[in-house]
């Protein structure tokens, strides 16, 4: 199928405020410094439209500060040992404070409502350019999907851009009303996505387009965040303040029950989608653009133009995908020797452009629960291994250096070898951590009769830990070298699974919604048990080790089946969403939305930020209920002028 190409790019005009929206865009089919109502009325103009809506996708998913935002702080991550104020607040245990200045949740704000400016601009006049009605379903979908992520993220935010109610504005407005919660979903995002369901094709008109079973997860999730909002079970605050009742009258128990219905219609009527056969599979490199995978923004090596940056290096910033980076800690550290007997430094682990590597920025961590109590379960659950880098093995050949070497107990290793193991459980001997004799160079320990030097599950630290496999780089230009690991992961960023259908319906289901047997390929009897056992039972597949590194054929759905619950509840559900979904920036969205961050992330272990520190310490977070909304960005409120006081009233209580 053929693919679209997408190249963004922005205009030194300075913007007065955001509002200003599609009117500074450059668009790779024809160059212009605005967007008019004319152009959008041409079959150009729609698809140039179109393409610059995907494009901003790149400056969302993928930016590593963003990504920060959406998992440190949560029960999946917490900051790292160089982590700078962008992670450090977010972490809210006494390392600073969320503030409209700090916050980098301002990824969203200024990208999605330029976006959602150019999508109106499509959907007002782009049926006078005699294109298919699914072209413009495609605007539909992407102003839902844009205002969805904003009123997730801020609560009530502005319909009306200055030019009237979901109208493309053309003029610089220095001024802005916020919506409430209810009418930002009842008047734009349903609507939106219910065209979207109505006129998008099944299958996608090039690679990565939007689809209807794309627009019908969207809405079912819509549905579903909508029906935790109207339930609000532990009274946190919205904004702007307005009383949690439906303006057409709905209860919450009917918006579940249409998240229900919906994601169990589409599990039933895939059209070009489903599940890979194992978990490895969704996430590897070489398997990019899979029929899991129904949403992603999109980067490639074949041409630096298209990737929209360069394929040698990165300066870290958008649109580059460099969100892998952040949990990858500074595995180059690490040593062995080339003389058997005294310690004789070589760095056997080189930066490398490969999946299990990439390049270390040390900026997160995983919490130790998350590894020992999240994938407790790394026998049966492939999950963990398709997640998580826990083997880092030599490479020295790649940088020119010749031989074998000798590593923990001074035994021999050759390239590919480990050199260090994250541990999958404690060991029944003690780990030496003393680096009296051997110097991993990081305090890794050693036990007897073991090559590589290891750290224990209970033993990671804010400086050594796990990498995030999933979101390594992946290339297949490294030649019979390191290739270009300084450069930002080429690889598509994904955004919407197939899988996440069991999830939305699964979680309806235990609000209450009424099931029923889900048929077709997928078919289980449609309950919370039902339905995850379908995900869980993949988990149990396996087709490789990764961090083995060796083939596995193996199959232990069945025991993951027989584990399951007969009953499960909302924290089941999000540890399955954990496991299924750990880093890949679902977690604060999925918490906030439940209400069960407080609940699930308050306290957290990790060891220090020194290497060789190993002691896990306990940490309390501060998540007072205001902290489920981001603050206003700054420059928003800067950029209004507008008295002190209407500022004050725009921000969301807590952050003025």
């Amino acid at each position: 199928m053929k693919r679209i190409h997408m190249k963004r790019t922005l205009l030194g005009m300075a913007i007065v405020v955001l509002f200003l929206g599609g009117c500074s865009k450059v668009l790779q089919e024809q160059p212009r410094s605005t967007y008019t109502p004319a152009f959008f009325a041409t079959p150009a103009g729609v698809t140039g439209g179109l393409t610059e809506m995907y494009s901003h996708l790149r400056y969302i998913y993928g930016q590593g500060y963003y990504y920060n935002t959406c998992e440190t702080g949560t029960d999946e991550s917490t900051y790292a040992q160089s982590a700078d104020q962008n992670f450090l607040v977010m972490d809210m245990s006494g390392q600073g404070a969320i503030t409209a200045t700090t916050s980098r949740a301002d990824v969203i704000w200024n990208t999605a409502f330029t976006n959602i400016n150019t999508a109106s601009g499509v959907i007002q006049y782009g049926s006078t350019a005699g294109v298919d009605s699914s072209l413009i379903a495609e605007a539909n979908f992407f102003r839902a999907f844009d205002y969805f992520l904003l009123v997730q993220t801020f609560g009530g935010v502005a319909l009306d851009l200055g030019a009237g109610v979901l109208q493309f504005n053309t003029n610089p407005v220095a001024t802005s009303v916020r919506n409430t919660v209810p009418t930002v979903y009842t008047k734009c995002i349903f609507p939106d996505l219910l065209t979207a369901v109505r006129n998008l094709p099944a299958t996608a008109r090039l690679t990565g387009t939007a689809t209807r079973p794309l627009a019908q997860l969207y809405l079912a999730k819509a549905y579903l965040t909508y029906a935790w909002w109207l339930k609000n079970p532990n009274n946190i605050p919205t904004f702007p303040d307005t009383a949690r009742v439906d303006p057409n009258g709905h209860d919450a128990q009917y918006y579940f029950q249409q998240a229900y219905t919906l994601a169990t219609t589409a599990i039933g009527n895939p059209g070009p989608f489903g599940l890979q056969p194992t978990y490895y599979d969704v996430n590897l490199g070489s398997n990019d653009r899979n029929n899991e995978i129904m949403l992603y923004a999109d980067h490639t090596q074949a041409s630096q133009q298209y990737n929209a940056a360069s394929l040698t290096y990165s300066n870290g910033a958008a649109p580059d995908n460099f969100s892998g980076w952040m949990q990858t800690f500074n595995y180059t550290v690490l040593t062995s020797s080339s003389s058997n007997g005294s310690w004789a430094t070589v760095n056997s682990v080189q930066r490398a452009s490969v999946q299990a590597l990439g390049r270390p920025y040390i900026r997160m961590a995983p919490t130790i629960g998350a590894i020992t109590n999240t994938f407790a379960d790394k026998t049966n659950d492939s999950r963990y291994d398709g997640t998580f880098t826990t083997v880092y093995r030599g490479n020295w050949n790649l940088a020119g250096i010749s031989g074998s070497l000798f590593n923990a107990n001074f035994m021999t290793v050759n390239p590919g070898d480990p050199i260090l193991t994250f541990l999958d459980a404690e060991p029944a001997q003690t780990i030496d951590y003393s680096n009296s004799v051997y110097k991993s160079a990081i305090g890794a320990g050693v036990l007897p009769g073991r090559a590589d030097f290891v750290i224990d599950p209970n033993g990671i630290s804010r400086i050594t830990f796990p990498g995030l496999w999933k979101l390594g780089p992946y290339r297949t230009d490294n030649g019979t070298g390191l290739g270009n690991p300084n450069a930002a992961s080429t690889r598509p960023y994904n955004i919407a699974k197939f899988s996440e259908l069991f999830f939305i319906a699964a979680e309806a289901a235990i609000e209450g919604a009424a099931t029923s047997a889900v048929t077709g390929a997928y078919a289980n009897d449609g309950t919370a048990r039902g339905l995850i056992n379908v995900i869980r039972a993949r988990a149990g597949k396996w087709r490789f080790n990764n961090n083995g590194n060796v083939v596995k054929m193996e199959d232990h759905s069945a025991d993951m089946i027989a584990a399951t619950p007969a009953n499960i509840d909302i924290d089941y559900l999000l540890a399955e969403r954990s496991r299924e979904y750990y880093g890949e920036g679902y977690r604060w969205y999925d918490l906030i939305r439940t209400q069960e961050w407080t609940n699930l992330s308050s306290t957290y272990q990790i060891c220090g930020s020194s290497y060789g520190a190993h002691t896990p310490q306990t940490v309390t977070r501060n998540i007072q209920p205001y902290l489920y909304l981001r603050p206003i960005p700054q420059g928003q409120l800067d950029a209004m002028q507008v008295s002190t006081a209407i500022k004050a009233s725009y921000q969301n209580p807590g952050y003025n």
